[in-house]
């Protein structure tokens, strides 16, 4: 999700910080190359160019604040621009809904549905889920497989007219907390699809009409939004794939821009890799900063605890509570999105050795269960014989087992180097924090 984008801007952010002294000639050096990571990234030319002068102009042009230097105030206005070119305030759905979905064929519409229905059966709120895509084969039985997934209810019309279908579902389902309706998918400038959608909207008169866009269209999103918004009157949009392109930045700038907020992304293909879209934890992520209030959100939900995690960010855990962070991180989502979310850690760890580590986890865990309390508790202890014996008792090689002792120490002198929280307390990141308004 971040290659390309969060790479280029957590390594400029390093050199604003660590840089031995800015001044305008500097600054233009840093807007230059701001240019370039966003236009690599597939951010439209003419936003790009937008951004580059809001932030000379701020910087070179007007005062800067009382009790900032230049460096720290051209860190805050990058930081400011970005998140107001990504998106500017979060925007949630947790009220009583009638949602009508609606997107390209194959943007992940239908599975973007059963995340937006679990979304909402974690608020405590029930979700039905209609079927209104009759065009696509087995559109319909593929939103069944979904609903019976996340354990939500979902409507399928016998006759398969997709308006007797919203029809009957708005009076069959009238108690239900939120109806979620699946519309055919097709190009935005299909005709038959524009007269489809635009009496659908008249029929089932939605609070939101939330639009799903592939990250790798890029740029190229913009027109989508639009078009689909002149057709149904886009109210969000849920970019989809976040996960595999480098394009992502171009999509969430363009269609940011049309006035529909991006309210969701989707950052994987299962159904818990999900995520209310927040420009200014997505931006803070992306500089390098962390989002510790993300993953402690994520932690809870998988049922590893804030203090488990807190154990996590500070390199203080035993071998037990490595495996139950093994088996908890395997439900918060890839280790590269994890560690984005540590202050200090995005980008800074080898994505080869995360792949690497990801591959192994499940063997760690079969070792680690090979070990009686005590080796869990005093990993120190373990050498020789006892390393033999969890081999034997966990049918992995002494090697493996060397290899996760190693893994373990080396993750506990990572995260203790790089401090966790009380990295951001220190020397020139305290004062960045400060600046950004950063609560961890």
């Amino acid at each position: 999700m971040f290659d390309t984008l969060g790479k280029g801007l957590s390594g400029l952010i390093r050199k604003l910080v660590t840089g031995t002294s800015i001044d305008k000639k500097s600054v233009e050096e840093i807007l230059v190359e701001l240019k370039k990571i966003l236009l690599q990234s597939d951010v439209d030319t003419k936003l790009a160019d937008e951004l580059i002068l809001k932030i000379r102009k701020k910087t070179l042009e007007e005062k800067i604040p009382a009790g900032l230097t230049l460096r720290e105030y051209v860190l805050k206005v990058v930081y400011e621009e970005l998140v107001a070119l990504l998106g500017g305030k979060p925007s949630e759905l947790t009220e009583k809904k009638r949602i009508m979905v609606v997107g390209l064929f194959g943007s992940g519409k239908t599975t973007s549905i059963g995340k937006l229905a679990k979304y909402f059966l974690k608020h405590n709120m029930r979700p039905v889920l209609i079927a209104l895509d009759f065009y696509r084969p087995a559109a319909p039985e593929q939103l069944q497989q979904i609903g019976k997934q996340v354990g939500a209810q979902v409507y399928v019309h016998n006759k398969k007219d997709s308006f007797e279908a919203a029809e009957t579902a708005l009076k069959t389902f009238s108690k239900y907390d939120v109806l979620i309706f699946d519309t055919a998918g097709r190009n935005a400038l299909d005709k038959q699809l524009a007269e489809e959608l635009k009496k659908l909207a008249q029929v089932i008169k939605p609070d939101e009409v939330l639009l799903t866009i592939p990250a790798d269209l890029g740029k190229v999103a913009r027109v989508q939004a639009e078009e689909f918004h002149k057709l149904a009157g886009v109210t969000g949009v849920i970019i989809t794939k976040m996960d595999g392109t480098a394009k992502a930045g171009g999509a969430l700038a363009a269609t940011s821009v049309t006035g529909a907020k991006v309210k969701f992304i989707g950052t994987g293909e299962h159904l818990d890799n999900f995520e209310v879209y927040n420009p200014t934890r997505f931006v803070s992520r992306l500089l390098g900063l962390g989002d510790l209030q993300t993953l402690l959100e994520k932690a809870k939900e998988s049922e590893l605890g804030p203090e488990k995690a807190q154990k996590l960010i500070e390199g203080k855990f035993t071998l037990q509570d490595f495996m139950e962070q093994i088996e908890a991180m395997g439900k918060m989502g890839p280790l590269q999105q994890v560690a984005s979310m540590i202050p200090g850690l995005g980008g800074r760890i080898p994505e080869d050795l995360l792949q690497k580590q990801e591959e192994k986890m499940k063997r760690y865990k079969y070792i680690i269960q090979s070990m009686t309390k005590f080796e869990r508790q005093n990993p120190d202890s373990i050498e020789g014989s006892r390393i033999k014996r969890i081999a034997k008792g966990s049918g992995c090689s002494e090697t493996e087992v060397r290899e996760l002792l190693n893994q373990y120490n080396q993750m506990k002198k990572m995260m203790k180097m790089f401090g966790g929280k009380a990295g951001l307390e220190r020397g020139q990141l305290k004062n960045l924090a400060k600046q950004f308004g950063f609560k961890l």
